[in-house]
């Protein structure tokens, strides 16, 4: 569908630069149809979901249908063609009505799609592309039970034979490895040369004879997306599938993960946004003392504290996003965006809560599944003390501190 709305337009000005408080049509059209998509597909079913652990893979069909798997890849390879701004509207509205969706729609997007259109040659991009449908997901597999904020430490490693690279290693808390056909995964080809030694594979997963899913995480929220281990035994990897220069890995995930906070911070307004319009409704229809809770003023003092930070949120997102596609380095007002938008949710999830008392409880009511998916907003992709760091280090040096 925006393939067909917007074959080239997507990477015209109108896209790339705007105001912050106003989104041209093209964006707004794109985020009415998620949406009208949210509202129809997801909110209904999210609840189920959530309770069965079940993939939503009926779904992400219609969602690849719509171009939506491949958001910022080229339509040469089935892609739409559209930027990070584009693609962070596309996570807040589906996260509105279900935050796993959001989240797989999200990490499939700017940890793998994105990163293979940006670096991949165009034998990569034709093999991986081009050999599954575009509702097929794809892993970023970095992570690892001793190597988390600390990428450096990262012990998997690879071993050149010939022509090829044999890999051994386990990595840990990979967001849908259990659907995935293939992935992007990270080892050190020398341990002693630190991030120097960081190399990103192309990995197909059903030709990886050696590889093992493990089985899936038993979550606190997100949990109709699998969160599986992997783990690598002698697994054979064609010299022609390191994804950009051996040795480049660490600043190629560094680089990534800019973007993947981007689309995790537009998942936690997602939540955040959908906290705040069911606790308003709930507060319109319950009758307390006489009157709505909506009369009440500390309701309302509720409410207006949750939608200040949600509005303050979405302005740091555009923003990040908005420099993304203007090619700036925006390292630091990402890091804001992730740490304000994930702590938001956690709060609106909460406030939500407390105006709806008892039902906000229950798993009858939607709030304590916001609860639940709002906490891993502050924790994956960099925790929120790690962006708080990255947010005081450049202040420091902005400074000459």
């Amino acid at each position: 569908m925006f393939r067909k709305l917007f074959p080239v337009k997507s990477c015209n000005p109108l896209i790339r630069q705007f105001s912050v408080c106003e989104l041209p049509k093209e964006l707004r059209q794109i985020q009415q149809t998620c949406r009208n998509f949210a509202e129809r597909e997801l909110k209904p079913v999210a609840a189920e979901l959530d309770r069965d652990e079940r993939f939503p893979a009926e779904q992400i069909a219609k969602l690849a249908d719509l171009g939506l798997m491949r958001v910022t890849v080229s339509p040469k390879y089935g892609g739409s063609n559209l930027n990070m701004q584009a693609l962070s509207l596309i996570v807040e509205e589906l996260s509105r009505g279900c935050a796993s969706t959001g989240a797989i729609v999200s990490i499939h997007n700017c940890l793998y799609a994105n990163l293979l259109n940006r670096l991949g040659t165009e034998e990569q991009k034709d093999k991986f592309f081009t050999k599954y449908s575009s509702d097929t997901v794809g892993v970023f597999a970095l992570s690892e039970a001793d190597a988390g904020s600390d990428v450096v430490a990262l012990s998997s490693k690879a071993n050149r034979d010939g022509c090829w690279w044999v890999l051994n290693g386990a990595k840990a808390w990979v967001t849908s490895a259990r659907e995935a056909k293939s992935g992007i995964v990270f080892a050190t080809v020398d341990s002693e040369l630190k991030h120097k030694g960081i190399t990103a594979f192309l990995v197909d997963f059903e030709d990886a004879e050696g590889l093992t899913v493990g089985r899936n995480e038993d979550k606190l929220g997100i949990r109709a997306s699998s969160t599986c281990s992997l783990l690598f035994e002698n697994v054979r990897i064609p010299d022609s599938n390191v994804l950009g220069q051996v040795g480049g890995g660490f600043k190629i995930a560094m680089e990534q993960l800019d973007r993947a906070r981007i689309g995790i911070a537009s998942q936690a307004l997602g939540i955040a946004q959908a906290a705040l319009e069911t606790a308003t409704e709930y507060a319109g229809q319950r009758i307390a003392f006489g009157q709505p809770l909506l009369k009440l003023h500390p309701v309302q003092t509720r409410i207006a504290e949750m939608a200040v930070r949600i509005e303050t949120a979405r302005l740091l997102i555009r923003r990040a996003a908005g420099e993304v596609d203007q090619g700036q380095k925006a390292t630091k007002v990402i890091s804001m965006a992730k740490w304000v938008a994930g702590e938001t949710a956690t709060f609106a999830a909460h406030n939500c809560q407390q105006i709806m008392g008892g039902m906000g409880y229950v798993k009858d009511m939607p709030a304590e599944r916001y609860y639940r998916d709002a906490r891993i907003t502050e924790i994956y992709g960099g925790a929120t003390d790690v962006q708080k760091a990255i947010v005081a280090d450049h202040v420091i040096k902005e400074l000459g501190k």
